[in-house]
């Protein structure tokens, strides 16, 4: 586990601020020496870069009044391999510092009413596939080793995140032995349920921007004693993992009104089966107790509990044949 010290921890907040500034920086250098059209195009990303992040060259250049071919010319001229690479930087200097207002602001900018159902499912769908395309299946397989043999488990998701911790806390209590979700009301609470923690131990931190203060001090927290930690964020550059060297990147739409947690929401599906083929008798051991518990107690309709039973078993009989 790698454990980072104060000066480490600096050195490395002060390299992703840098990387923020760099495109800005690269703007400065050019400045004088670009044509009308691109000093155009940079005062319009110097003064709107939050809304200009989210438009592909055709819409930035009739935004700004010049013609595609001069957007994707300007990307070039600044030093980068084309426009998905310059929008990738524009993605770096903005990804944590849209408020509600702008993102609202930016998706009615973007999508007519008649628009908005398709869109958002198209948006999901591309993120789905971008997750699929990038994520690392090291780490992945590294997660499902570390919960494994952890002694405790604790799970962390504050705001819109929450859902997604409480999610994977519940399936992970049917797997797993000692698992916490922790409540996040405080970050006092936060560091009274962590008080124990230690290298024995796995911390599981979700975050997206806007990043959470308290999950990032919940995680360096657990860092200080040297707990394993796992973080699902939307980047590399994400400052949730400045602690963790296991990380699991989903992409999420943060220009949505609601954020967008599709993509997060199936790496945790796929964590979690992963984590049932490890331990399959456990937990057919444990979905039978539950079935009784249900019938005893009429926590589910009798039809409802059969369907479910019978599912379940089919399913585990069908993976034993197939192994």
């Amino acid at each position: 586990m790698r454990q980072v010290s104060p000066s480490q921890k600096r050195n490395q907040e002060a390299e992703k601020v840098s990387g923020k500034n760099e495109l800005l920086d690269r703007i400065e250098k050019n400045y004088e020496k670009m044509s009308k059209s691109q000093k155009k195009l940079s005062d319009y990303i110097r003064t709107s870069y939050e809304k200009a992040v989210f438009m592909t060259a055709a819409k930035l250049g009739e935004v700004v009044g010049v013609s595609e071919s001069t957007t994707v010319r300007y990307a070039v001229q600044l030093g980068y391999s084309g426009y998905p690479e310059f929008q990738k930087a524009l993605e770096e200097l903005v990804s944590n510092r849209l408020n509600s207002i702008q993102r609202m602001e930016v998706t009615y900018g973007r999508i007519s009413q008649s628009e908005i159902l398709m869109s958002v499912l198209q948006s999901d769908i591309e993120k789905i596939k971008q997750t699929m395309e990038h994520i690392d299946q090291n780490a992945f397989e590294l997660a499902v080793d570390t919960i494994l043999s952890a002694r405790k488990i604790y799970v962390v998701g504050i705001r819109s995140c929450a859902p997604l911790a409480h999610f994977l806390a519940f399936y992970l209590n049917l797997i797993c032995d000692n698992v916490v979700s922790v409540d996040t009301n405080s970050s006092s609470e936060i560091f009274e349920q962590l008080i124990r923690i230690g290298e024995e131990d796995v911390i599981i931190g979700i975050s997206f921007p806007r990043y959470s203060m308290r999950t990032l001090k919940a995680l360096e927290f657990a860092n200080n004693r040297k707990a394993r930690i796992i973080t699902l964020t939307d980047s590399i550059h994400s400052p949730m993992n400045l602690y963790s060297s296991c990380n699991l990147i989903a992409r999420s739409d943060m220009a949505s009104i609601v954020d967008s947690l599709v993509a997060p929401l199936s790496v945790i599906n796929a964590l979690v089966v992963a984590l049932c083929m490890k331990k399959q008798k456990e937990v057919i051991s444990t979905l039978e107790t539950l079935e009784q518990i249900w019938d005893e107690y009429q926590v589910y309709s009798r039809d409802e509990l059969n369907q479910v039973s019978e599912k379940v078993t089919l399913r585990f009989q069908e993976e034993k044949r197939e192994q």
